[in-house]
């Protein structure tokens, strides 16, 4: 068998199945999917303190109520609960819940073909989490940062991913830790047909992460009080570690494909090793000697496909690439929200003539333009200039771009909406302005008398349903 063809576990050492490897992602337009991912914090309604990973209402006693009252199984590393997976059909994984590093806790949900399923699987798992939590007294805060608890009140999940990355980062990045346990994001996965349809949408994509950031900043305040920005989550991203974070201008460059986004890859230094069901120090190495076979831990063995999949999972660029596309740039929010972002990029994106209208607003900008409207997204948000006027004006030209192209998609509810029901909250801000972080600052300064604990029970999770009137 040759190694372009090799299975995930047997050992590689050229990088032509790595490319192989994320182009056998390509799939056609029948079968695009959605998949969307959310983040959120857990707490105690009485003290508002997040959760131990221990206890009798902790985030493990959590899991093992997810997985006795309903259909999910738990996943454990080293003896502890760590996650749960759903699967169908006997065999392919279709959702998971997942820790991340300070106990928020994360839906990774299933690929499906509309937003509606989205938000139905949401609110399944909004109501399941409910009954579970119901008699801990436990609820779930929906903001891009945790808003009151500083970092030594944390707590830490078991888990060996974790235990490498909390090593590793600091030494990157001054806020990674803050990333790691002090933030929650929501993103959206989506498919591509060939190589040349990978690179369009990347490029759109990466191009348009900071208005992502704009219309979902939702994190200005840490420690109890305001931090000085409107999306405080992407601004600790932009201190975590330059080598594998923030946006990636050789996307826009000739020639980029599968092949460039490898030879990227290949250089970022490995996080940890996996072996045996531990992970171990990686020393920093880059994926490129591992490909060598000059990893000094394991001196003359090469990595496996599986190996490679875990290393391109350690990449967070504000878009990354595995066998789809995972699009990273907004902070979390709560309900009513979430379903906004997946119906903004299908629109986009799952539509040739708005994705052709859309890159014909920002192809002509340049790198240095670019990276200037990175930089200022966090704290400026909607008012952060643009080449042709702000990120409020570029909202305003492509929001009915992306609802035309979900009109065009055809797909609706039984209530008769079309997915473009999902994006009135997104038309709601960019009409007026005012980013959630910003009304968030509005009632803390006059509703909640400078304190940010009524945010709590304010951005408390809950079902929504949309209405298309």
């Amino acid at each position: 068998m040759s190694e372009h063809n090799a299975p995930i576990e047997a050992p590689v050492s050229q990088r032509e199945p790595l490319i192989a490897w994320l182009e056998s992602g390509c799939k056609p337009p029948s079968q695009w999917r959605v998949g969307t991912e959310h983040e959120k914090f857990g707490f105690y309604k009485q003290s508002l303190r997040p959760l131990p990973y221990e206890g009798t209402a902790g985030i493990r006693a959590v899991l093992e109520g997810m997985a006795s009252h309903f259909d999910w199984t738990l996943v454990t590393e080293q003896g502890l609960p760590i996650a749960l997976s759903k699967e169908a059909h006997g065999e392919e994984i279709r959702a998971s819940i997942t820790l991340e590093p300070g106990g928020q806790l994360e839906l990774s949900g299933a690929p499906l073909r509309s937003i509606h399923d989205t938000q139905e699987e949401i609110n399944d798992h909004l109501q399941q989490l409910g009954e579970v939590c119901a008699s801990m007294e436990v609820a779930f805060l929906g903001v891009g940062s945790q808003p009151k608890w500083p970092f030594a009140d944390i707590p830490w999940m078991p888990k060996g991913r974790y235990r490498e990355m909390r090593r590793y980062l600091p030494t990157r990045g001054n806020l990674s830790l803050d990333m790691m346990c002090r933030t929650a994001t929501v993103q959206a996965n989506l498919d591509f047909a060939s190589e040349a349809d990978m690179v369009q949408k990347f490029r759109l994509a990466m191009a348009l992460q900071p208005l992502a950031t704009a219309l979902f900043a939702n994190s200005p305040f840490m420690d109890g009080r305001p931090n000085g920005f409107l999306s405080y989550r992407s601004e600790i991203w932009r201190h975590t570690d330059p080598d594998r974070c923030g946006w990636l201008p050789f996307v826009f460059e000739p020639g980029f494909g599968f092949a460039r986004y490898v030879e990227y890859a290949l250089d970022v230094p490995m996080l940890f090793l996996y072996r045996h069901g531990h992970y171990h120090n990686a020393e920093g190495v880059p994926f490129r000697a591992f490909l060598a076979g000059r990893l000094p831990c394991l001196p003359g063995q090469y990595p496996t496909l599986a190996d490679w999949e875990r290393h391109l999972s350690t990449l967070f660029p504000d878009v990354r690439l595995k066998r789809y596309l995972e699009l990273r740039g907004a902070d979390a929010g709560n309900s009513a929200t979430l379903c906004a972002l997946p119906a903004f990029w299908k629109g986009l994106l799952y539509d040739s003539v708005a994705q052709e209208t859309a890159w014909g607003l920002v192809a002509e900008w340049s790198a240095a333009e670019r990276a200037q409207i990175h930089q200022q997204v966090p704290r400026l948000a909607l008012n952060t200039p643009t080449p042709q006027g702000t990120l409020r004006d570029l909202a305003q030209q492509l929001l009915p771009l992306a609802k035309e192209g979900l009109a065009r998609q055809e797909l609706r509810n039984e209530r008769g909406c079309d997915e473009s029901v999902y994006l009135k909250h997104l038309f709601q801000v960019a009409e007026s302005g005012i980013t959630p972080a910003e009304r968030l600052l509005t009632a803390y300064h006059e509703r909640w008398h400078g304190s940010v604990d009524p945010l709590f029970r304010e951005q408390e999770f809950e079902s929504f349903y949309a209405d298309c009137e």
